[in-house]
Parts: structure tokens; sequence; C-alpha cells
């Protein structure tokens, strides 16, 4: 309903899972990585109070940090005795250590002063500094590129603001590796890259290094031949690794040659397909390597019948039947992963296995594995919202209701302004078809500025995918709603105690990738409302909505592993490659169907009306603050609404960001003189903290023209995408 940060310790942080009677219990992920923390944090408990150990001489860091980073080669001694192999290795580990930071001459003597205890003598000596990085035989790749992939395996600990780094030879040696590597997939295959050379500068501790570089010649794609039954002509199949036959030749990218052409031909049902590419660098000219591309295309295959192995409480037809339609159907490895995906959305199942298997008739029979999950969860949540305040709640959700995968979402939640009680059925496959249909039932209420209000209602959704990306929707809604408390005056809040039934509907062109994460891409939604006597409405009125949104990150899309290789570039191209920017823009109109002229901007009830401000609008307005007021300064809302945003957001330091921003919008009174009158603004900034549901956000947004009854600005807590 409104912006707020919910600490979900359902699904966030702890949760309570009461577990489906069939259910597998097996070790997760995240369960094996909360045992490993335990683990360490046991281990980091004994280290620092073991009395095994000693240190002497430490100035660059204190016992504790030493200890910490010792602490399993700590705890080992703890557990199976002090001998010398084990207090040699103790402190070559601590060297490393120093190494890492760059204390390039620290020498650590180990003393064994009796059977249980150890003292480590430390000569740090001097904290030496990486000076001038040389590339000596670089001809063709500039040194400052070749610097980055170099000083990468520093950087990666530093801030990418911290000039002076510390020399650590260890690093040296893996940035020249990346050097090559580098090299390598720019088409130098027999580029040679020798280990670093150092010269020490003792009085000022500083060290420079020499890489020598011997480049080679650099190769590139030349003549690519095709033999075999191919199906398709030459010029087709070489359009499927246009990009990869732009680029230096490597081994990487012969390689790639045949997954693309394999996921061309698979998705045109030649399921056994087998492509070949070999390349000879030995006969190039020039240069330019010859390749040639061996295709045995084989059969176009179609889908048969599936069969379901796994299954305990969920009735196997639940899955069989999401595959039926594929009978026939020419064999599409996209369709089969679309399919798998909506199947996994459920959260029916922790595992899910297709397997296509050939049958008689070039058929492709599916088998198919799956691993229950567990069905029935209870969570409790935690939050804060700016216009909420303290939120606290509990849900019980069972996915599998009656074993046939239809969820069952029951949930209370209390705010220091109000509370709600809901219900929720779904069943993500109505009556078998492709069709989502949700039922809900809620009953809240909440104490707004200026009035208070009880609402009773339910919620019918049929909506259905058109393609990929669009998906349209019928929405069916029955609301008494009724004010129970007001200082709003009567003539400003229209009707207290109305039925309102409204036939609605939706469509969504959501071209997003990541949408909760990292969106990019296009968003297009808009809604239409229609409340009429004919549906036993009490008020009648039209409303329409729409909203726009487009999400630029700066970073290049994620690649397919193996592809291309990934570059670390400058920098500021990293920390530019993290930033984004957004662009939204959003618009709503509300028109009474009995009434017109004058008396029209109240012949809508209040809580009918669209509001303004906010932490996901105008952010230089507290929550609903923006546009008509009464006499008390209490908002009443309007009919016509604009709301316009652009955010740059950029990293700063591991998932926090920065983020700044610009909002305009307005809210007129009446929807007879729609326009973009009256437009207010704001600019600011905020912080962005990411977890894996959506950001926490932190804004602050300046009015640069208040009015005299106007606050300068307001803060925001919130969760989730400002829009």
């Amino acid at each position: 309903m409104w912006p707020r940060v919910l600490f979900y310790l359902g699904s966030v942080a702890l949760v309570v899972k009461v577990a489906a009677q069939s259910a597998v219990d097996v070790p997760r992920p995240e369960e094996k990585q909360k045992a490993q923390q335990a683990a360490a944090k046991q281990q980091e408990k004994r280290a620092q109070h073991t009395s095994v150990i000693e240190f002497r001489s430490e100035q660059a860091f204190d016992e504790k940090t030493l200890r910490s980073k010792l602490k399993e080669e700590i705890t080992t001694i703890d557990d199976y005795g002090l001998s010398p192999a084990r207090a040699d290795d103790l402190a070559f580990f601590l060297e490393v250590f120093y190494r890492k930071h760059g204390y390039a001459k620290v020498n650590v003597h180990y003393t064994i002063e009796s059977q249980n205890r150890l003292r480590l003598d430390i000569t740090e000596g001097p904290l030496m500094t990486l000076g001038k990085v040389t590339f000596d035989g670089n001809a063709k790749e500039p040194a400052d590129k070749l610097f980055e992939y170099a000083v990468g395996p520093t950087r990666e600990r530093y801030s990418k603001l911290q000039k002076n780094l510390p020399f650590v030879a260890a690093d040296m040696e893996e940035g020249a590796n990346l050097v090559h590597r580098l090299y390598v997939a720019e088409g130098f295959l027999n580029a040679v890259v020798d280990p670093p050379r150092y010269v020490f500068h003792d009085q000022s501790n500083l060290v420079d290094a020499i890489i020598p570089i011997h480049e080679g010649q650099q190769y590139f794609f030349g003549s690519v031949s095709f033999t075999g039954r191919t199906v398709y002509d030459a010029e087709t199949l070489r359009g499927q690794m246009l990009d990869l036959l732009r680029q230096p030749y490597t081994d990487a990218r012969i390689a790639d040659i045949p997954r693309r052409l394999q996921a061309f031909f698979k998705s045109r049902g030649y399921y056994d397909v087998k492509v070949e590419a070999t390349g000879a660098p030995d006969e190039a000219v020039n240069g330019r390597v010859p390749v040639q591309i061996a295709i045995a295309a084989g059969p176009v295959y179609h889908f048969d019948g599936a069969r379901v192995t796994g299954l305990n409480r969920l009735h196997p037809s639940y899955v069989i039947k999401r595959f039926n339609k594929l009978s026939g159907k020419t064999y599409s490895p996209d369709v089969l992963d679309e399919r798998f995906r909506t199947l996994m959305r459920t959260g029916l199942f922790n595992l899910l296995q297709i397997k296509p298997v050939p049958v008689d008739g070039n058929l492709l029979r599916l088998d198919i594995s799956a691993e229950e999950a567990k069905s029935k969860e209870f969570g409790f949540s935690v939050g804060y919202g700016t216009y909420e305040g303290g939120i606290i709640g509990v849900q019980f959700r069972d996915r599998d209701l009656f074993g046939y995968g239809r969820p069952l979402t029951t949930s209370v939640e209390v705010s220091q302004r109000g509370y709600k009680g809901e219900i929720l059925y779904e069943d993500p496959f109505f009556f078998d078809t492709d069709f989502a249909f949700k039922a809900r039932l809620a009953a809240f209420t909440f104490d707004f500025d200026g009035y208070s209000k009880f609402e009773l209602g339910g919620r019918l959704e049929l909506t259905r995918k058109i393609t990929k990306y669009d998906e349209a929707g019928l929405i069916i809604a029955v609301r008494h709603v009724k004010i129970t408390d007001a200082t709003i005056r009567p003539i400003l809040l229209g009707d207290q105690s109305y039925l309102v039934n409204t036939l609605g509907f939706t469509n969504t062109l959501d071209m997003r990738e990541s949408p909760y994460v990292a969106p990019r891409g296009f968003l297009i939604n808009n809604t239409l409302d229609l409340a009429s006597s004919a549906f036993g409405s009490d008020i009648e009125f039209i409303r329409s909505t729409i909203r726009l949104g487009y999400y630029l990150p700066f970073g290049p899309k994620p690649l397919t592993p193996g592809v291309v290789e990934d570059k670390p570039g400058t920098p500021f191209q990293r920390w530019f490659q993290q930033s984004s920017i957004a662009f939204g823009a959003r618009a709503g109109i509300i028109h009474s169907l009995t009434v017109s002229g004058p008396e029209e901007a109240t012949a809508i009830p209040i809580d009918e009306r669209f509001f303004n401000g906010g932490a996901t609008t105008v952010r230089s307005f507290a929550e609903r603050d923006l546009g008509p007021h009464d006499r008390k300064g209490n908002p009443i809302g309007g009919e016509f609404l604009t709301v316009f945003n652009i955010e740059y957001t950029f990293p700063i330091f591991g998932e926090l960001q920065g983020a700044l921003f610009t909002d305009a919008g307005n809210l007129l009174p009446t929807s007879e003189e729609p326009g973009l009158d009256d437009m207010r603004y704001a600019v600011g900034g905020g912080l962005r903290y990411k977890l894996p549901i959506g950001p926490v956000r932190l804004d602050y947004g300046v009015n640069p023209d208040p009015h005299e009854d106007e606050d300068f600005g307001a803060f925001h807590f919130s969760f989730g995408f400002a829009f």
C-alpha cells in the first residue's frame, strides 16, 4: 500500500517452516553456508582465547587481528597438539599474511617454549609500496590497460580511490598471468609474459615492477567453410556467430561456435545435431585463421508424452499437464525452458530436472524428476515505514493445498496506523489452462491524515501471458468502504459509507531483466476500472492509470560463461559500470459518471481519489501531502495525477549505493481539466542497500520552490525501487 521496509524474518533472516509430512528434507546451500559460518565463528572464539600462542613485536596489526587470520592453524594446534611441523606452518602463514599487506621483508621466527607453548617473534620490516609498473615489449596493447590487469589482484582488496597500493609479490605474479590471459583473449596466441622483475628502493620503500612481454602475431578469423548436412545456407549459419567472427581468434571462441550453432539447430527441432569447429592457426595467412565447421543436423524431433518421478504429496498430473500441450509439436529447448521456469516459480520444488529421451519415430519423451519443497510456511515480519510507522505481521502459507499445487495464504499485519487481515487463494493454471487466477478477501482499517476508514472486500483476478513479456488481465472487485472518523468536512469527504463494485482490465508489457534486483529494460502498465450501478455499485466512475519505466544500467549485460571474456577495465570504468539511471512516468484520471461541472470535484469519495507526494512519487513532499488540502492542512486528494522521475544510482561500498534524483508531478482536484498545471518538483539524494529481494532506501527530497505552507523537504525510509 505504502512504501515501507519490512525485515521479513520469514523469508530473509529467520524462518519458521512447518514441513509437509511427505517433504524431502535435504541440506540446502544456505544451510550448508550457515553451518560453515557457525564453524568459523567457533574457530574464531577459540583462537582468540587459547593460550598456546604468543605473538611478539607485532606493530602493524594487533594480536586480535592476527589470531583471527590464523584461526584455522591455531585451532589445529589446540586440537592435535603442538609440533615443529605445525609451528612451522603457523609461522609460514603469518608471513604470507604480512606479505599480502605489503610487508615484503617480514620474517617470523618461532620458538617452542614447552609442550603447549609457542612463541612467534615477528620482524615486520617496512611497508613496501608499489611504485612504477613498466611493461617491456608491449606494442599493440596500451600500458594503462595492462596496468589495470597487473594490479587487479591487489586493487580488489582496497578502495577504488586508493592511489598507493602495497607491494605484494604474489599479486604481481597473478597480475602478470592476467596480462597473459588478456593477450590470448585478444588473439595473441603465442604471447609470452615473463615473471615480473623487481627493483627495491630501500630509502623510499618503493618497489618498481618490470613485466617483460613478447606479443607475437595477433590472429583473426579468416575464411569459414561448412561441410556435412547443413540444412541452412552458409550466410544464415554465419549470422549466428558474426559477433564472434569479428573478434580476434581464440580457442575459447572456436569452442563457442558449436554451442551457438547447436542452439540454433535445436531451437528448430534438430535435437540430435552435432557440430564440430576446427581452426588452423598454422595455416593462417596474414594472421587470418581458416575455420572449418562440420555439421550433422540429424532428423527433426517432436515432443511425445511426459512422465514424472519423485513426487509424494503433489499429484503427478499437476506436472504432466503442464507439458501435455507440447505433444506432437516440434522440439524446442526454449519452450522447455519456459515451462521449467514457470514450474520453479511456483515454489513447489527444490529440484526439477527435465530430460528429453529419444523414443521411436523421432519423438522425445520428457522424463521429469522432481524434489518437492516444503509446502507449509509460517513467517513473522517486523519493519518500519515513514508513513505507517512500526509494522509487525504474521503469515501462514500452504503452497500445495490438498496436493493440487494451489497456494493459500493467510496474513495479519498491524502498523501504527491500522491493521489488515487477508486471505489469498491462487491457481496458477486455472482449469489446467494458461490463465492464472487469484481470489483475495481482505479487511482492514487505516488512519490517514484527516480521516480513518474501515474496508471489507474481495477481488478476483484472471490473467494470462499473451507473449513472454506481455500480460493481460480481468479484475472484478467488490468493496465496502466506511469512513469511521474524520476531521475533514463532510462536503470534502464525499460519500462516507458506500459499496463500490468495479470491473477492470489491466495490461503489462514488462521487458525488464532482473526486475527485483537490477532492472534493465522497458516497462509499460495500464489499467482501466469501471464502477457502475449495473454491477450493484453505489457510486459510478471510470478510472484509468498508466505507468512507464525505463531502466538502464551502464554496465554490460551479464554474459554467458565462456562466451566472451570479461575485462576489468580501469577503476573509473568499473565504478561507472555499476551505476545506472532510471526514468519513470505515471498518470491517472478518475471521472464521475453521475455528476459533472463544479460539483464533480467532490463527487468521487475521498478514498477513491488519487494522492501524490511520498517515497515513490514526488519526494520533496511527505506521503500524500502534494496537492489540494482543506483549511486544517489535511490532504483531500484529486482526480488527475502525474508523476515524473529520474534517478541515478552509483556504488559506494559493497552493497551500499548512493542516488541522485529529480521528481516532478501534480495533483488536480477535478478531471474536467486535466493537464500539467501546478507542477511541483523535487531534487535530492539518498542511500540504497541492496538485498536479494530489493533495496532498502533512505531519501531526502528538497522542494526547490516551496509555497508558504510547505516544508523545505522531506525524509523517506522505504523498501523497494522508487518507481
